[in-house]
């Protein structure tokens, strides 16, 4: 039986899905820069973006059983979160650098360039979209990180 969308609570392994999206819309960001900022830029923030995962994954993988598992599957996550942290950063530089020239980020089915004005407000949106991604995935990061903490308590 299913259950309303309303009424479902965030899985605990929610990080996982959403540290595979931060990747797919970085990437799609990542796209947007031009050739020669692409070369110097692209290659290590889509690098982070996949620490993320990687991180997040073998946080995951690890059961927490006993002290010494929760301390592993612990510093995955915080190195998760470093990764997220850093990403964020390296992305605000690329957003800085798209938006000395908008247009240049966007082309038409046809080819031509999109308007400044227009391809302004795409930029923003794509920005806003991943910076709330970032905000999400922080706090389900930290979220997961505070239960390990309770746990390790108890």
């Amino acid at each position: 039986m299913s259950v309303l969308a309303q009424k479902r609570t965030t899985s605990k392994a929610e990080f996982i899905n959403t540290a595979h999206r931060i990747y797919v819309e970085t990437l799609n960001f990542l796209t947007r820069l031009s050739a020669r900022y692409s070369r110097l830029v692209a290659e290590p923030v889509a690098k982070l973006a996949g620490e993320i995962i990687d991180h997040a994954e073998k946080a995951n993988s690890i059961f927490p059983s006993d002290p010494q598992r929760i301390e592993l599957r612990k510093a995955h996550l915080l190195e998760a979160r470093a990764s997220l942290m850093a990403l964020d950063s390296r992305l605000t530089h690329c957003y800085l650098v798209m938006m000395e020239n908008p247009e240049g980020c966007f082309t038409t089915s046809k080819g031509k360039t999109v308007g400044a004005k227009d391809a302004t407000e795409k930029l923003d949106k794509m920005a806003q979209s991943l910076g709330e991604l970032i905000d999400k995935e922080n706090e389900l990061l930290k979220g997961a990180v505070k239960a390990l903490a309770q746990r390790k308590r108890s």
